[in-house]
């Protein structure tokens, strides 16, 4: 069986992008499209990683993170920022808020596989 994992980005490029290249590397992927889109769409699903912008109309990412490190489903799976923030300070809100690791735009596909390679195999 596939892993299987969230991409949850505002835009609508970024989320075909981003999903294509997961899907051509064999992992099952869920799109959303904000924070509040994922949390509906994640609920009963046993996910393996979710890659997440930070800035997001509704939800953002941090407060997406918090939710799901607060809340029971899911709690522990990994979460990767995809966003084109690299400020140091925004770098330490992600982890403080429980992120697993952060990945600036633009990205390489092949870079983006490779860090998602090491987080969950």
């Amino acid at each position: 069986m596939s892993k299987s994992i969230m991409t949850v980005d505002d835009s609508a490029s970024v989320r075909q992008m981003v999903s294509f290249t997961l899907r051509e590397a064999g992992y099952d992927v869920i799109e959303a499209c904000d924070g509040l889109d994922a949390l509906s769409k994640f609920s009963g699903k046993n996910l393996n990683l979710i890659v997440t912008d930070l800035n997001m109309p509704n939800l953002d990412g941090i407060e997406l993170i918090k939710r799901i490190r607060t809340g029971t489903e899911n709690k522990f799976v990994p979460i990767l920022m995809l966003t084109t923030e690299s400020q140091d300070e925004k770098k330490i809100q992600g982890k403080q808020a429980g992120a697993t690791g952060w990945i600036i735009k633009p990205f390489k596909p092949e870079q983006l596989l490779a860090v998602i390679k090491k987080v969950i195999g």
